[in-house]
């Protein structure tokens, strides 16, 4: 079994490729054309339940995975805002030092 600091980094370059990789009009666009090529082919299937099973399931997989994505992206995200930010705080002699960490106090 794989040590957790080399599962959590295997787990950031995923979360940073996927987030990279769908935040972007082709994956939107590859979307759009998977929901419309499913709706053509309702009138083939008879509009059965198992063709609505099919995107059923698929947009419900996707969101649970989505669900532990997104906050992972986001909270890397923040972190490296705020570093950058208390930097900046600390090398700014106008700036009072007190909002530095200030996300901690809370």
């Amino acid at each position: 079994m794989p040590s957790l600091p080399r599962m959590e980094g295997g787990f950031r370059r995923f979360a940073n490729t996927c987030s990279r990789g769908l935040g972007t009009p082709v994956a939107f666009a590859l979307a759009v054309l998977v929901v419309a090529v499913w709706a053509v082919t309702g009138p083939l299937f008879h509009f059965s339940d198992s063709w609505q099973l099919v995107i059923n399931t698929g947009t419900t997989v996707v969101t649970f995975l989505m669900v532990f994505l997104i906050p992972a992206t986001q909270n890397r995200d923040a972190t490296a805002l705020h570093l950058k930010l208390d930097e900046l705080i600390r090398t700014t002699h106008e700036a009072r030092n007190t909002f530095a960490a200030l996300e901690d106090a809370s």
